[in-house]
C-alpha cells in the first residue's frame, strides 16, 4: 500500500510539473505533421466521444437488468481508467494523458454546477416541509443511524488504510459518514419508474422521504466542505471562518438576491424578445455564485445549488430555464463528470484480503445502517413488515450526491486513492443490489385485468353521477378535450358530470421529468413546481361550466404507462376513459393507447382530433352549435356510442344527427351473406337500443335510416364533407356485413374507425371510436361462400 501511494504523489507532482502555457489548444492539422491528440481540444473531444460511446453501450447492455444509466456511466468510467484499459499505458498516455485529466474534469464541473442549480430551482423546502410526518421520521431515521455507524467505520477505515491516519479526524468522519447516509433521490425515481412503484403507496413515501434527504445531504455536504477547507494543520479558526462565510453568503442571497430574481421573473413573464437576456443574466448569476462560495472556500457547486433557490418556482421562468439547461447539461456535461469519477478510481489499490474485507465491511454497514433504520422507523409509522424492509431496501441508493462527496473528499485530500476507490465500488454495489432485491421481496398488487365496477351503467342518466377520466398527453390535446366534455356533459342545469384530467408525462433521463415525478409524488398541494397549462386550463373550465373538475399528473415510463391510466380509473370509478389521438404521434405513445384499448377496465373512446380544438369552449358555449354525427351499424360498441350521444342531446348547443345503416334489399336475408350463432341476438339488442334511443330523445335529434349495400363510401363522404365537427363511431362492428370488404385489415381503432382515421381519405371531420369495456368476441365472417376470419375487440 506505500508503494500504491507514493506512486500516486509521484503522478499528482507530474501533474503539477506541467508547464500549463506548453499546452495549446488546438492544432495545425495532420497535414503540418500535428498529432491532434497532442493539443487540448481534439483530444477532449475524443475522450467525450468514448466517454458517451461506452456509456450509452453500457446502458443498453444494462437496460434489461433494469439498471439506472449512472451504473453504466460509472462502470464507463471505470474501464476507460486504470482500472481496466488504463493499464495499457501508451493508451493512458495517449487518451487520458496526466496533462489532461485537469481539463476534462473542469468541462465536467461546468455541467455538475449548472446541474446543482437546477436542484436547487427545483427543490421548494416548503412543499417538503408539508409532505408529513412520517416522511419525515424515516428520512430523519435512514440519514442518522447510518451517519453513525459511518462514523464508527471511519475510525476503522483511518487506521486501516495507509496514509489516512495522517488526514483530521473530523472531516474524515465527516466525509464517510455523509457517503454512508445519503440517498439519491433521481436514481431511486427512475429505480421506482422501472418498477412500477412511483406512483403506489409505498413509491409515495420512499419519494418524499427522499426529498428531505436531498435537503440533509447538501446541508452536511456543505458542512464536511467547511470543516475540510484548508490544511488540517492549521488553526481550526479557518473552518470556523469557512462555515461563517458561508451563512453569510446564504443570508445574503435569501435576503438580497432573491427578490432580484423575484423581478427578473416578473420582467420575463410573457416577454419572449426580452426572455433571452434574462436567462443570460441568469447563467451569469449561476456563475458569480460558484465563484463566490469557492473563494470562500467551500465548493462552487454550493453557490449554484443556493442561487438555485433564489429562482421563483410559481410562473414560466423557472421552466424556461430547466430546458435551456437540461438537456446539454445532463446529457453531455454530466456524464463526463460521472466517468471522471471512474476515471479516478482504480480497483488495483484495492489488493489483499484485508483491503477486500474492508470493502466487505463498508457495503454492509452501510446498507445495514440505512435498512435497519428505515426499517424500524416504517414499522413504528404502521407499515408491514414487508413494505418496511422493502423501503429500507430502496432508500439504499446512491447516486450523484455520493460522488460527488467522494470527488470532493479526494479533491481536498481528505481520501486518498484507496479508500475512494473503496467507496466507489460501495456506490455501485448498493445501487445495482436495489432493483433485483426489491423484485424479489416486493410485489405490488397491480392491475388485474378485471373491469372497474362503474359509478353508472348508463351514462345518459341525468341523476347519476359520470365519472369520466380525460387523458392528456400535452397542450395540443387540451382544447379538443375541453369541447368534448362540454358536448357531453348534458344540460344548462347543474351537470351530473365530474372530470379527472390526468395528464401523463413520461419518466426520461431529463431532471424535470423528476421533478415532475417528486410533485406526483407529493400530496395535493403540495408540489414543488407551478402548475402547468395544462391543468390550470381544465380547471379554469371547471370554474367557468358546470363539470367538477380534478386535475392530475402520471409520471410514468412508457412501459408502465397504461397501468398508471387503469389504476386511476379504478380509484375514481371512471366510467369512461378518453384518449386523445394524435395522426404524428409516436410509436411509443401509440402503444400506450393500444394497450389502454386492449386491457381497460371501463369504456374507452379514442378522440382524433382535425379541427375540434379550433372551436370556442367558454361560458356560454350553448350558442356554439357543434353538429355532431352518429354512425350506428350495431354491435355493443355502437349500442355504448349510443348511450353517449343520449348525453349530447341534452346540451343545446349540439346538433345531433344518428344514421343507422341498415341492410339493403339485396341483403336482407342475412343467412345468405354471413353466419354467426349471436347474430341474431345480437340483432334484437340492436333493435331494442335504437327504439328505446329514440323514445328518450325524441325530438331532439335527427334520425334516419340508411339503405345501402356498402357503408364504407357513404361514411367516408360523411367524413370529407366536413358538414360535421365530430363523426362518432363503435369500435367494433362484429355484425354488419356492409363493412365486411374491410374485414381483411388489421383493426387498430375498428374497421370503420382505421377508414376514418387514414389519411388517404383526406377526412375532414374530428372522429370519436367507442369501445365498450367487456367486449371480446371473435367473429367468423362467411361472404360469398369463402370464410374471412376477423378477430374484433
Amino acid at each position: 500500500m506505500h508503494g500504491v501511494d507514493e506512486r500516486a504523489s509521484i503522478r499528482e507532482e507530474l501533474i503539477m510539473a506541467v508547464n500549463i502555457t506548453a499546452i495549446k489548444i488546438s492544432s495545425s492539422g495532420v497535414w503540418q505533421g500535428d498529432n491532434p491528440l497532442n493539443f487540448a481540444f481534439p483530444l477532449l473531444i475524443i475522450q467525450t466521444i468514448l466517454v458517451l460511446f461506452l456509456s450509452r453501450s453500457l446502458a443498453l447492455l444494462f437496460k434489461p437488468l433494469r439498471q439506472p444509466k449512472v451504473i453504466a456511466e460509472i462502470v464507463g468510467g471505470i474501464l476507460l481508467g486504470p482500472s481496466a484499459l488504463g493499464r495499457n499505458q501508451t493508451y493512458m498516455q495517449r487518451v487520458f494523458p496526466a496533462w489532461s485529466t485537469t481539463i476534462l474534469e473542469s468541462v465536467a464541473n461546468i455541467g455538475l454546477i449548472f446541474f446543482l442549480f437546477i436542484v436547487g430551482l427545483d427543490l421548494e423546502l416548503r412543499s417538503i416541509q408539508r409532505s408529513g410526518r412520517r416522511a419525515l421520521s424515516i428520512a430523519t431515521a435512514g440519514i442518522a443511524f447510518p451517519f453513525t455507524l459511518g462514523i464508527g467505520i471511519a475510525f476503522i477505515l483511518r487506521n486501516a488504510i495507509s496514509g489516512e491516519h495522517s488526514v483530521g479526524y473530523a472531516p474524515f468522519l465527516v466525509f464517510i459518514g455523509v457517503a454512508l447516509s445519503i440517498t439519491a433521490f433521481p436514481v431511486l425515481a427512475r429505480i421506482l419508474a422501472e418498477l412500477k412503484l412511483l406512483n403506489t403507496p409505498l413509491g409515495e413515501t420512499a419519494m418524499a422521504a427522499a426529498a428531505f434527504n436531498d435537503v440533509a445531504a447538501w446541508i452536511l455536504l456543505a458542512l464536511a466542505i467547511a470543516i475540510s477547507g484548508g490544511d488540517h494543520h492549521k488553526s481550526p479558526l479557518v473552518s470556523l471562518l469557512v462555515l461563517a462565510s458561508g451563512v453569510v453568503f446564504v443570508l445574503v442571497e435569501m435576503i438580497l438576491v432573491k427578490p432580484v430574481m423575484a423581478w427578473v421573473a416578473k420582467r420575463a413573464e410573457g416577454r419572449e424578445a426580452e426572455n433571452e437576456i434574462w436567462i443570460s443574466l441568469t447563467m451569469a448569476g449561476v456563475l458569480v455564485s460558484g465563484f463566490m462560495t469557492d473563494m470562500i472556500g467551500i465548493h462552487s457547486i454550493f453557490g449554484a445549488f443556493v442561487f438555485g433557490l433564489t429562482v421563483p418556482k410559481e410562473g414560466e421562468f423557472a421552466g424556461k430555464l430547466i430546458d435551456r439547461i437540461e438537456d446539454f447539461v445532463t446529457g453531455l456535461l454530466l456524464p463526463l463528470y460521472f466517468a471522471s469519477s471512474g476515471l479516478k478510481t482504480n480497483v488495483a489499490t484495492i489488493s489483499g484480503g484485508k483491503a477486500w474485507g474492508l470493502v466487505v465491511l463498508v457495503i454492509a454497514v452501510a446498507s445495514a445502517g440505512k435498512i435497519i433504520g428505515t426499517f424500524l422507523v416504517a414499522l413504528v409509522c404502521k407499515m408491514t413488515v414487508k413494505e418496511a424492509f422493502t423501503l429500507g431496501v430502496i432508500m439504499n441508493t446512491k447516486g450523484l450526491v455520493e460522488l460527488i462527496v467522494l470527488n470532493i473528499g479526494k479533491e481536498k485530500k481528505v481520501l486518498n486513492d484507496e479508500t475512494f476507490a473503496i467507496m466507489v465500488v460501495m456506490a455501485l454495489f448498493t445501487t445495482f443490489m436495489t432493483t433485483p432485491a426489491v423484485m424479489a421481496i416486493y410485489k405490488p398488487a397491480m392491475y388485474n385485468g378485471r373491469k372497474v365496477q362503474q359509478s353508472t351503467t348508463h351514462p345518459c342518466d341525468e341523476f347519476k353521477e359520470f365519472r369520466v377520466l380525460a387523458c392528456v398527453h400535452g397542450n395540443r390535446d387540451v382544447s379538443s378535450l375541453v369541447n368534448f366534455i362540454e358536448m357531453i356533459r348534458g344540460g344548462t342545469k347543474k351537470s351530473a358530470l365530474k372530470l379527472y384530467i390526468l395528464h401523463l408525462v413520461e419518466l426520461t433521463e431529463r431532471f424535470s421529468s423528476i421533478i415532475m415525478a417528486r410533485a406526483s409524488a407529493l400530496p395535493f398541494g403540495c408540489a414543488s413546481i407551478a402548475p402547468d397549462s395544462v391543468s390550470v386550463t381544465f380547471e379554469t373550465y371547471g370554474q367557468l361550466g358546470r363539470v367538477q373538475v380534478r386535475a392530475m399528473k402520471a409520471v410514468s415510463a412508457m412501459s408502465s404507462m397504461h397501468e398508471e391510466v387503469f389504476r386511476v380509473a379504478g380509484e375514481k370509478q371512471a366510467s369512461l376513459v378518453v384518449v386523445p389521438l394524435v395522426e404524428n404521434m409516436g410509436v411509443e405513445w401509440r402503444a400506450v393507447k393500444q394497450k389502454v384499448l386492449e386491457k381497460s377496465p371501463c369504456t374507452v373512446a379514442v378522440l382524433v382530433d382535425r379541427g375540434l380544438s379550433r372551436r370556442a369552449s367558454q361560458e356560454g358555449t350553448e350558442e356554439v352549435g357543434w353538429k355532431v354525427c352518429v354512425v350506428f351499424f350495431g354491435g355493443p360498441d355502437d349500442r355504448e356510442v349510443l348511450q353517449l350521444a343520449g348525453k349530447m342531446v341534452e346540451h343545446p348547443g349540439v346538433e345531433l344527427t344518428v344514421m343507422n345503416f341498415v341492410k339493403s334489399k339485396e341483403e336482407y336475408c342475412e343467412k345468405d351473406v354471413y353466419t354467426f350463432s349471436t347474430a341474431d341476438t345480437e340483432k334484437e339488442f340492436d333493435n331494442a337500443a335504437v327504439e328505446e334511443f329514440r323514445k328518450r330523445t325524441e325530438g331532439r335529434m335527427r334520425y334516419e335510416e340508411r339503405s345501402v349495400r356498402s357503408a364504407v363510401e357513404v361514411v367516408i363522404e360523411i367524413g370529407r364533407s366536413g358538414e360535421y365537427e365530430l363523426v362518432i363511431v363503435g369500435k367494433g362492428q362484429s355484425y354488419c356485413p356492409m363493412v365486411a370488404e374491410l374485414g381483411g385489415r388489421t383493426a387498430e381503432l375498428g374497421l370503420v374507425g382505421d377508414t376514418l382515421m387514414s389519411s388517404a381519405h383526406s377526412i375532414a371531420s374530428s372522429v370519436l371510436v367507442v369501445q365498450r369495456h367487456d367486449i371480446e368476441t371473435p367473429v367468423s365472417l362467411v361472404l360469398d361462400n369463402s370464410e374471412v376470419a376477423v378477430d374484433m375487440p
